[in-house]
């Protein structure tokens, strides 16, 4: 696990596994605009969370890409789960609407007092966003929301194998350093 703490005393960590498994007070579904828990992160959030999840979502979806929603968890660790829905690669003005799916998501925290949120890499499985254009946009996002704001407290990205770890874990240290050198100068 990798961790960093921003001035503000806000911690932003990264994880590798199964987001539907963290034991965090909100999850972040890579969500599609129907709200409809198919594969990948949705699917996970389906299997562990049980029927619940997707029966809040009938209710509210569809919604706009890079929008954000909130429902419960049903039999997931998590108190809420926060349905972002990413860009597809290749559809126009992917990166303002990642960020906006990141910001939104932030944004139900904080207005909930949220402390604790995890993130997977939305957008990097059927959608085909670059893994490295999403770990920068997410993470940059984060820490700049993190930085202003009292919540979340904790902002997890958990990250589903290796290579995301790697790319998430050196685009932190990146930004780490630029922020850091930033400062001192």
């Amino acid at each position: 696990m990798k961790e960093w703490s921003t001035a503000s005393g806000r911690k932003i960590k990264l994880v590798e596994g199964n987001i539907a498994l963290l034991d965090v007070e909100a999850i972040v579904n890579a969500a599609n605009s129907s709200l409809i828990l198919g594969g990948g992160v949705a699917g996970a959030i389906r299997t562990y969370g049980g029927p619940s999840i997707q029966e809040e979502c009938n209710k509210i979806g569809p919604i706009e890409v890079g929008s954000a929603v909130i429902t419960g968890a049903g039999n997931l660790k998590a108190k809420y789960v926060i349905h972002a829905v990413g860009p597809v690669y290749g559809e126009g003005d992917e990166d303002n609407k990642l960020t906006q799916a990141t910001l939104n998501s932030l944004k139900i925290a904080e207005s909930r007092g949220i402390k604790s949120i995890a993130f997977p890499a939305i957008s990097t499985g059927i959608f085909h966003f670059p893994l490295k254009r999403c770990s920068e946009i997410m993470l940059k996002t984060a820490l700049e929301f993190s930085e202003k704001h009292e919540f979340p407290q904790e902002i997890i990205f958990c990250l589903y194998g290796q290579e995301a770890y790697s790319v998430f874990q050196q685009t932190l240290a990146n930004l780490v350093k630029e922020k850091t050198g930033a400062a001192k100068s």
